[in-house]
């Protein structure tokens, strides 16, 4: 099955980028992508085109602050969108020392982990094109230098699947995996009658969610258990700064494709809405419409969602109403007084 061989195809990339040696990385790059492969990343690595440019702008720095650096999947899933195109969805973190600055991020000397959710979209053999969230405000606040409004959910090191089968094996399942992102999609067509059909009701969240479930958000919202905790440390305060959300559908694109009892969504973006009202995570209520970015994987159980990863590009967000962060954590760690650890020349 084609999703199984693009799965095959990326595993070599996949192990380099474990044990990364900058020259078995290229080479896994030049043997899997496109000359021209598009690559699309969170603010503010931005995107562009070609092996080189991918490996210079996006890996190589990363590698310099960490020069210990590893990836490590927990999740690695396969299949054909509606629309034909092939995607391999891959999550998990990246993880090293963190000794030198990277994004002006202040290095710690201790170990750091990062989120990434990244997904190659794959044409005759090889990938052209990336959308890939890597998250730096978790970075950032392991640095202690994070300058915005805290989390309202929990942060801590998201884990992988609770079952252990995240690095789905083949033979690729049509019918179980069509099932799957078809419950994920009427799951959030059932989200979005709320608050404009009805209350908490029509969402029907019993009827999708498992009730141990367990919501994964990126640093800056966090993560929340049962719904009680997605709907409080997220879903309710997010309705309530951009009550909008799900009405520019026209204006956003989006793609689910399914692996067994796993599903994902790419999109760039694929959320537009307006931050008004009370605002959101601290955001002043700009009445701005803001696209957002967001790359998710769903994994069910018993018929039901039981664990969901979330990653948000937060950095865009934030740049799109005038904010920036990383401006700020400059301003932050630099002020005069502030207590940091020098580890001499690095």
């Amino acid at each position: 099955m084609i999703p199984d061989q693009h799965k095959a195809l990326i595993a070599p990339l996949r192990a380099a980028l474990y044990d990364f040696a900058p020259d078995a990385v290229r080479r896994a790059i030049e043997g899997v992508m496109s000359d021209n492969v598009l690559w699309r990343f969170q603010h503010p690595l931005g995107e562009g085109r070609g092996q080189e440019s991918f490996y210079d702008t996006v890996l190589k720095p990363l590698h310099h602050a960490l020069p210990d650096l590893e990836r490590r999947d927990h999740i690695v899933m396969a299949g054909p969108t509606p629309e034909g195109a092939h995607w391999v969805g891959c999550g998990g973190f990246y993880t090293g020392t963190f000794t030198r600055p990277w994004l002006d991020i202040p290095p710690t000397g201790h170990i750091v982990h990062m989120r990434h959710h990244e997904f190659f979209r794959f044409e005759n053999g090889e990938i052209t094109e990336i959308q890939a969230l890597w998250d730096i405000p978790e970075v950032m606040m392991q640095a202690r230098a994070w300058p915005m409004a805290p989390s309202l959910g929990r942060n801590w090191h998201i884990p992988g699947p609770a079952s252990q089968d995240g690095i789905v094996p083949g033979p690729w399942q049509e019918t179980a995996s069509m099932a799957t992102c078809q419950h994920i999609i009427d799951m959030l067509t059932a989200m979005k009658q709320h608050p404009s059909q009805g209350g908490p009701e029509v969402m029907e969240m019993d009827r999708y969610w498992h009730p141990k479930m367990m919501w994964y958000g990126p640093a800056g919202i966090g993560s929340g258990r049962g719904v009680a905790g997605f709907r409080n440390w997220h879903q309710i305060p997010f309705l309530n700064g951009m009550p909008d959300r799900g009405q520019y559908v026209d204006e956003i694109e989006y793609h689910f494709f399914g692996d067994g009892q796993y599903a994902a969504v790419t999109g760039w973006p694929d959320m537009l809405q307006t931050i008004t009202h009370g605002g959101w995570m601290g955001i002043a209520p700009a009445g701005k419409k803001v696209e957002m970015r967001s790359l998710d994987f769903w994994r069910l159980e018993e018929g039901r969602i039981r664990e969901n990863w979330v990653l948000v590009d937060l950095l865009h967000l934030y740049d799109q109403i005038g904010v920036d962060v990383l401006a700020r954590m400059r301003e932050m760690t630099s002020a005069p007084g502030v207590a940091r650890q020098t580890f001499g020349e690095l």
